[in-house]
């Protein structure tokens, strides 16, 4: 879970209700249950989360007092957004992975000179780029920023950019959305950024931090529920398109933090010995009582560890700025 609310490794689903998914999608998805749900441990990929009703319910996690990435980068974007703006000049572009609502990007625009810009938004959510567009379009933002949108998956996106006509390019990837990716993955993620830039062009990364392990827990297992329903909507959902009978009375959402691994894990765990049978997959799974399905990695950094992995993938850092009470570092990055 991280703290934006569309991500690089999350696909978002916009249908709603009980409505069919197109063939298409449904054999993807069924291709997915399959796969994931026969590896040991059980899983299933985290961007499968985000579906009509999953969305919302991010959005309400955000607002939470226990998850603080949200705050914590919007209160960083707001109070260094000239220092970041200085990169795209009078005329640029910015693109951003993973849009959600807008409002960060709103955050990074507001004030200073009226330079030209010209903002891509990139995400496999249609109804995340509607609402971004409609933040993007409301009062105090810019009066001269065009926003084009790009309902993809972030790596195609990147990809069909078209040229930048000589104006630098700012990579907006926010929320600790590179948390979701392990260390080859976030590598590899990190790499394809680089390759759709030039020498000179920028990325601003967003990186939750280590903290202790109380605050981590109760950031992804809170009090009121909502991250559980959060994570149970995912057994609703495969109910609803893959024609499964998961009864999500007999699983447990679980937080763990994997301390050697520095990351944060959600697992639906059995609460009984029980078979489950996904019709559209064709799919039968038996799990034991206390068995899980692992459906979420939230991995967690050191501030040098951020600038590390991002070097490494051929970037410059440049600048680097921390919440320390949330414990969220922002840092801008240059591409060599």
């Amino acid at each position: 879970m991280t703290g934006g609310s569309s991500s690089a490794s999350r696909a978002r689903d916009d249908r709603g209700g009980r409505a069919a998914p197109s063939d298409d999608r449904q054999s993807t998805l069924a291709q997915m249950a399959r796969f994931y749900l026969q590896l040991t441990p059980r899983q299933l990929p985290s961007r499968l989360l985000y579906d009509t009703l999953g969305s919302p319910l991010f959005d309400a996690i955000c607002q939470l007092p226990w998850y603080r990435i949200t705050r914590a980068e919007l209160g960083l974007l707001e109070r260094h957004a000239a220092d970041i703006r200085t990169v795209l000049g009078r005329r640029g572009r910015v693109v951003e992975l993973g849009c959600g609502n807008g409002e960060k990007l709103a955050a990074l625009l507001q004030g200073g000179a009226d330079a030209d810009l010209h903002a891509h938004l990139i995400d496999l959510s249609q109804s995340a780029l509607l609402r971004a567009e409609q933040t993007l379009a409301g009062p105090g933002v810019r009066r001269r920023l065009r926003v084009t949108t790009h309902c993809a998956a972030y790596e195609d996106g990147l990809i069909a950019l078209p040229p930048a006509d000589g104006v630098p390019t700012l990579v907006l990837f926010l929320g600790s959305n590179i948390g979701n990716f392990d260390a080859p993955g976030s590598a590899a993620f990190l790499t394809a950024i680089r390759r759709a830039l030039r020498p000179g062009d920028a990325l601003l990364l967003g990186a939750d931090l280590v903290k202790p392990e109380r605050e981590l827990l109760l950031a992804y297992d809170d009090p009121l529920g909502v991250t559980a329903a959060f994570d149970k909507n995912l057994l609703l959902r495969l109910n609803t398109e893959l024609d499964a009978d998961f009864d999500l009375s007999r699983f447990a959402h679980e937080a763990r933090w994997n301390r050697q691994a520095s990351r944060v894990e959600m697992h639906l765990v059995s609460l009984a010995t029980q078979t489950v049978h996904l019709q559209a997959a064709a799919l039968r799974v038996d799990l034991e009582a206390g068995e899980s399905i692992w459906t979420e990695s939230s991995y967690k950094y050191q501030p040098d560890g951020v600038r590390t992995l991002v070097e490494s993938a051929g970037f410059v850092q440049r600048s680097q700025w921390i919440d320390e009470e949330a414990r969220f570092a922002l840092t801008l990055f240059e591409s060599a």
